[in-house]
C-alpha cells in the first residue's frame, strides 16, 4: 500500500528579528512609512466591504482574467496568489494546495467564507517574513500596481518558488490610465488608493532586478465588456494581433527563478553627497545612510554653501559615534554638482561608488537595494528611476516630469540602452568601471554640469551594463530644488545632441 505524502505545512509569519535601535531621524522616518501603511491597510479594508459589489459590476472582465490565468497555470499544483482578494482567482486555478496572501483582514475574512477549501494567510509581502514549503507557481494578478515596492515584493516571493516554479504577473496597461480613472470617478470600478501604472519594460526590468528570468509576456482582453457575438473573438485574438494589441487592458508576464549569484559580501561602499545649502538636510542624511558592505563612508561635497551647511557637517562629524566614515570636502572655485560628484570620486577610498542627493528626496534607506544590485551582476551600472512609482506631494513639477520623460526618451535612443530617467542624482558603480570613465574623458571632454551624463555617457561607451532600479521619490523637507527648468533644459538639449555626435556620429577614427 503506498503511503500517502504528508500534506505541506501552512505558511507561517516568522517571528520578526527585534531591530537594533535607530538614531532618532532614522526612526522618524521608519515611523512615517508605517503611518503610510497603515492608511494603505485602512484603505483595503474599507474596499474589501464592498468588493464582490465592485466584481459583480465588472463580471465580464473578472471572467477575462480568471480565462488569461488559468490558462497559464496547469491544474493540480501547489499555487500562491499574493493580493489574493476575495480568492476567486485562486481558486479558479484549481490548485492542488492554494495559499492565498493579502495585506488586508477585511479580505482575507471574506475570502476564508468564499473558499473554506483553500488557505488564506493576513500579511505583507513587502515586510513578514514567510515560511512555507515551496510553491510551483506565484500569482501577483492586478495586484503588482498596489505594491509599495515591486522589486522588494518579488525578491520576497522568490525563495517561496521551487527551482522550476513560475512567477506569474497580471497588470493593466498604463495606457489604460485615463480611461479607468474616468471608470472610477463615474462609479464603474474599484475606487483603489494610487496606483503604479507599470510598462512592460518595467515589469521586465524588475523581475531582472529580483532575481527572475523573463520567460514569456502577452497581451489579452481588447474590450473590457461583453460585446454580443463578437466578445471572445475580439478579446482572445483582436488582443493578440499586431498593432491592435498594443492597446490591451491586461498584460501579463512569466518568469523563473535564477540561481542566486555569490556576491562579494564585503564590497565597501564610498557614499557621495554633494550639498549646497542643505544645513537641514545633514544630520538626517548621517543617522539614515544604512552600514553597506565591509564598510561605508559618507563624503559631503559642499559648493560653497550660504546657510551653514559646513558648520553643521563639521557639528556632526564631531559628535557623530557610529559605523560610517565622515569626510568633508570643500568644492572651492569648482562649479556644479558634475564637479563636486567628480571630487568626492577622487576622494574615495572603497570599492563601490554611490551618489546621494542632500535633499534626501531619494530615501537613504534605498541605498542597500543598488548595493545589491551592483554586487550580485543585476548590472554594472544602477541608475536610479524616480518616474514609475507616484510621486509625494510636489515631489516633481509637472514641467520638470515632461523635461525628465523627454530626455530620458532621447538618451535611450542615443545610448541604445534603456533609460527611463537620465535625470535621478541616485547612480551606483564599481570604483574600477569609474576609473576608466574618468580615463576616456576627454572623448567627451568637461561639458556636463549636472554630472548624470557625464556617467551615464562614459559607462555606454564602455559598453557597462546600465540598468534602472525604480525608487518612490519623496516631497523635499528643506530647502530649495537648484534646478531651472529652461535654463538647465536648454542645457540638457545641447548635451543630448552633443552625446548624439559623439556616439553615433563621428566615426570610429575620431575617438
Amino acid at each position: 500500500m503506498t503511503t500517502p505524502k504528508p500534506r505541506p505545512s501552512r505558511p507561517t509569519l516568522v517571528a520578526q528579528v527585534p531591530e537594533l535601535e535607530l538614531p532618532p531621524l532614522a526612526l522618524e522616518f521608519q515611523q512615517a512609512e508605517e503611518v503610510r501603511r497603515a492608511e494603505r491597510v485602512r484603505s483595503y479594508d474599507a474596499i474589501a466591504a464592498h468588493r464582490a459589489h465592485w466584481l459583480d459590476k465588472n463580471a465580464y472582465y473578472a471572467r477575462e482574467v480568471r480565462r488569461v490565468v488559468s490558462g497559464l497555470v496547469v491544474p493540480g499544483h501547489r499555487v500562491l496568489e499574493i493580493g489574493s482578494g476575495l480568492g476567486d482567482l485562486l481558486a479558479a486555478v484549481r490548485p492542488s494546495e492554494g495559499v492565498g496572501i493579502d495585506i488586508s483582514p477585511g479580505m482575507i475574512a471574506l475570502a476564508r467564507s468564499r473558499h473554506p477549501e483553500l488557505e488564506f494567510v493576513c500579511a505583507d509581502i513587502e515586510r513578514d517574513p514567510i515560511d512555507a514549503d515551496p510553491f510551483d507557481y506565484a500569482i501577483l494578478s492586478d495586484s503588482i500596481g498596489s505594491l509599495d515596492d515591486v522589486q522588494v515584493a518579488l525578491e520576497k516571493v522568490r525563495p517561496l518558488l521551487k527551482p522550476n516554479g513560475k512567477l506569474i504577473i497580471t497588470y493593466y496597461n498604463f495606457l489604460w490610465e485615463p480611461v479607468l480613472d474616468l471608470a472610477t470617478r463615474f462609479g464603474r470600478r474599484t475606487p483603489w488608493p494610487d496606483q503604479n501604472w507599470l510598462s512592460q519594460r518595467d515589469i521586465s526590468n524588475l523581475m531582472h532586478l529580483a532575481g527572475f528570468e523573463f520567460v514569456r509576456q502577452g497581451t489579452d482582453v481588447l474590450v473590457p465588456f461583453g460585446v454580443p457575438g463578437v466578445g471572445a473573438l475580439l478579446n482572445r485574438l483582436g488582443g493578440k494581433v499586431p498593432g491592435l494589441k498594443h492597446g490591451s487592458l491586461l498584460l501579463y508576464a512569466v518568469g523563473r527563478p535564477l540561481p542566486v549569484p555569490e556576491a562579494p559580501a564585503q564590497a565597501s561602499v564610498s557614499v557621495i553627497c554633494p550639498c549646497r545649502n542643505e544645513k537641514g538636510n545633514i544630520e538626517a542624511a548621517i543617522q539614515r545612510t544604512p552600514l553597506m558592505g565591509g564598510k561605508t563612508e559618507l563624503i559631503f561635497v559642499d559648493g560653497n554653501s550660504s546657510d551653514g551647511t559646513v558648520e553643521e557637517i563639521e557639528r556632526c562629524i564631531r559628535e557623530y559615534k557610529g559605523p560610517l566614515e565622515l569626510k568633508l570636502i570643500l568644492q572651492g572655485d569648482g562649479k556644479g554638482k558634475g564637479d563636486a560628484v567628480r571630487k568626492g570620486f577622487a576622494a574615495a577610498k572603497c570599492d563601490v561608488l554611490m551618489i546621494l542627493d542632500s535633499d534626501l528626496t531619494v530615501p537613504p534607506e534605498d541605498l542597500p537595494k543598488f548595493h545589491r544590485a551592483l554586487v550580485t551582476g543585476r548590472g554594472d551600472f544602477i541608475n536610479g528611476v524616480r518616474l514609475v512609482y507616484p510621486m509625494e506631494g510636489e515631489a516633481m513639477r509637472f514641467l520638470n516630469l515632461l523635461g525628465n520623460k523627454f530626455f530620458s526618451s532621447a538618451l535611450s535612443w542615443v545610448l541604445e540602452q534603456p533609460i527611463k530617467d537620465s535625470l535621478c542624482g541616485t547612480k551606483v558603480l564599481w570604483r574600477r568601471d569609474y576609473e576608466q570613465i574618468a580615463a576616456h574623458r576627454a572623448f567627451f571632454g568637461d561639458f556636463d554640469p549636472f554630472g548624470d551624463f557625464d556617467l551615464l555617457f562614459g559607462a555606454a561607451r564602455l559598453n557597462l551594463r546600465i540598468v534602472d532600479l525604480p525608487v518612490r521619490y519623496r516631497a523635499r523637507t528643506y530647502g530649495d530644488t537648484k534646478i531651472s527648468r529652461f535654463t538647465h533644459g536648454l542645457l540638457l538639449f545641447k548635451m543630448t545632441a552633443f552625446g548624439l555626435r559623439k556616439l553615433r556620429l563621428e566615426d570610429s577614427q575620431g575617438r
